[in-house]
């Protein structure tokens, strides 16, 4: 399920993989790098309240999209929140300062031998910009179901 209103992205998607794994996909770069797009060399998981992330999406030689936040709320195996800046041509210290980019929430919980996972985002995109966002999640996700079937 996909929701998009506003500024907010909304998807729950279930996974045949236990919570632990599906988590970890989140919190742990040797399974971050398999979904993400982003070589292993450029991640970085301080997963704790506080603590820094950042990842550099490595589209072609040319295109290289690095992102960074920092973890507002860390509940292992439940629920993540943390910002997301695109730092593509930006500080990333002054993006931080002036409030801009994303929170993002994931939340997990088991269903039926699985994995519900609840994806949200709320910010500041741009009305024009959230469908695209949508759309790169759930390339994303599509990524994250594949990876998860190879690692159970």
């Amino acid at each position: 399920m996909t929701e998009t209103a506003g500024n907010r992205i909304e998807i729950t998607r279930t996974f045949d993989a236990p919570r632990e794994l599906v988590y970890a996909a989140w919190t742990e770069p040797k399974h971050f790098t398999h979904w993400w797009g982003a070589p292993l060399d450029t991640i970085s998981m301080d997963v704790r309240p506080g603590g820094e992330w950042r990842a550099t999406i490595v589209v072609d030689e040319q295109t290289q999209v690095p992102f960074a936040g920092v973890y507002r709320e860390v509940v292992p195996n439940e629920r993540l929140v943390y910002t997301l800046l695109d730092l593509s041509g930006r500080n990333p210290e002054a993006a931080e300062q002036q409030g801009d980019g994303e929170e993002v929430t994931v939340s997990f919980k088991d269903v039926d031998g699985g994995t519900e996972m609840t994806f949200v985002q709320v910010g500041s995109l741009p009305d024009d910009e959230v469908p695209r966002a949508t759309e790169g999640w759930g390339f994303f996700f599509a990524a994250l179901e594949e990876h998860l079937a190879k690692s159970k």
